[in-house]
C-alpha cells in the first residue's frame, strides 16, 4: 500500500482592506503589517510538512503569503491565475454596507442564495469552480506517494476549491465558517489513489486577527 498525497489550500495573510471590510476580489492589494506576521508563522508550520511542490494566485496578497513559505522550504512556487479569488465586479473596493445600498436588488437575492452577492462584473461560484478545481486536481495529480503540496490562494475560492475537490455540493458553502486569514485546509488520501477526506479545516497558527472579511 502506498502513502497517500496531501495538497493544503492556504489562504493569504491580513491586508488593510480585510481589516476594514472592504471587497477586494482581483484588487492587488498588499499584506499589512499583521499580514505579514501571519504569513511568516503560518511558513514555520507549513515548511514542517516538507511540501514537495508550491503553487500561488498571481496576486499580491496571495504572492507575497506565498513568499515566507518560500523562503522557509527553499522551494520556488509556481503563480497561477485560477487561483485568484472571486471577481467581485462593481462591489471591489466596497465595504458591505456600501455594496447594500448601491445595489439594494442584488443584495436581497443573495440573502434567498448560496452564491456570492452578485453584481455586475462578478463571478459565480460555478464559475470560480470551473477554474479552480481543475488547477487544484492538476497540482494533486503531479504529486507523487507521500508528497505534500501546497496552494496559496483566497478565502471565498478557497471553499468552493474544496468543495468540488471533495464532491460536495457548492450549497453547503453557507454552512462552513469563513476561512481565517493565513488559515489552511488539508484534503488527503488515505493512501495513494484512494478517496479524497477533508483531514483539517482552518488550521492555524500565530497572530489572528479575526473578524477580517472574507474576500
Amino acid at each position: 500500500m502506498s502513502a497517500g498525497r496531501r495538497l493544503v489550500l492556504l489562504r493569504h495573510g491580513r491586508t488593510a482592506w480585510n481589516a476594514s471590510g472592504r471587497a477586494q476580489g482581483h484588487a492587488d492589494v498588499e499584506l499589512d503589517d499583521l499580514g505579514h506576521a501571519q504569513a511568516r508563522a503560518a511558513a514555520g508550520a507549513l515548511a514542517a510538512l516538507r511540501p514537495a511542490a508550491i503553487w500561488t494566485s498571481d496576486l499580491a496578497r496571495a504572492a507575497q503569503t506565498c513568499g515566507y513559505l518560500e523562503r522557509a522550504t527553499g522551494l520556488s512556487a509556481k503563480p497561477d491565475d485560477r487561483l485568484r479569488e472571486f471577481d467581485v465586479g462593481a462591489r471591489q473596493g466596497q465595504t458591505l454596507a456600501e455594496s447594500v445600498e448601491a445595489f439594494p436588488d442584488e443584495y436581497a437575492a443573495w440573502l434567498q442564495s448560496s452564491d456570492i452577492f452578485l453584481v455586475a462584473g462578478a463571478e459565480s461560484a460555478a464559475d470560480v469552480e470551473a477554474r479552480m478545481v481543475p488547477a487544484l486536481r492538476e497540482f494533486f495529480s503531479s504529486l507523487h506517494a507521500g508528497d505534500t503540496g501546497v496552494a496559496v490562494t483566497h478565502g471565498a475560492c478557497l471553499k468552493v476549491g474544496m468543495l468540488g475537490m471533495l464532491g460536495w455540493p457548492q450549497s453547503l458553502a453557507p454552512s462552513l465558517r469563513g476561512i481565517g486569514n493565513c488559515a489552511w485546509v488539508v484534503l488527503a488520501e488515505r493512501e495513494l489513489g484512494g478517496p479524497l477526506c477533508l483531514e483539517a479545516y482552518n488550521q492555524r497558527v500565530g497572530p489572528t486577527g479575526d473578524g477580517a472579511t472574507e474576500l
